[in-house]
């Protein structure tokens, strides 16, 4: 008499492999995902603290611009109009929505007491001129480098005589989006 064995079939049927690799594959989505919000998080977060400290930069030109006025002249209050007519009367009209500019590479240095009073202000057409990144010298300006994707406007409120208001906007686009981050500082004239 022969005795037949029944053989069970121990395998994965088509449709259990189909579906193991659906939930492996949307595990391994998931992962992803998280993995690019990530990285893009990481990259606003630097791009965002280095608008920071550009956007300080201005507010810090602007003061150290004031100081050198109303320090170095003979008349207090001569260097608080001179620096005054520099931001509101001259060419660059930061006053005005479109703000403006100020580019550092070529300062006079003949007069070695006030080389900062010689920044060019320039007023900003439609938008500002981006910032350049020099990556030999890690700086950013206007003259020498790629363009970092940062522009800086400056802007100057006439709060009254002796109270101007300084705002320094750096934006960047990142991914679909524009941001910008502003500081906003009153500088006064500190002398009589």
């Amino acid at each position: 008499m022969k005795k037949f064995i029944q053989q069970k079939n121990t395998g994965f049927t088509l449709v259990e492999t189909l579906i193991a690799l659906a939930i492996f594959s949307v595990s391994i989505l998931g992962l992803m995902t998280v993995l690019s919000q990530g990285i893009s998080d990481t990259t606003y977060a630097k791009r965002k603290n280095i608008a920071a400290y550009l956007a300080q930069e201005g507010i810090e030109y602007m003061r150290n611009i004031r100081d050198t006025y109303v320090l170095y002249s003979e008349d207090g209050s001569i260097g608080w109009d001179a620096f005054k007519t520099k931001l509101i009367s001259s060419p660059a009209k930061c006053h005005l929505d479109n703000g403006c500019y100020f580019d550092d590479q070529d300062l006079n240095y003949s007069n070695q007491a006030q080389p900062i009073t010689g920044i060019y202000m320039i007023e900003c057409g439609a938008t500002c001129a981006p910032l350049l990144y020099d990556s030999s010298t890690g700086q950013y300006n206007y003259l020498t480098g790629d363009n970092s994707g940062f522009v800086r406007q400056i802007t100057v409120d006439l709060i009254s005589g002796d109270e101007l208001g300084i705002s320094s906007t750096v934006s960047w686009t990142q991914g679909s989006g524009t941001y910008q981050i502003t500081f906003y500082e009153n500088l006064f004239r500190w002398v009589e």
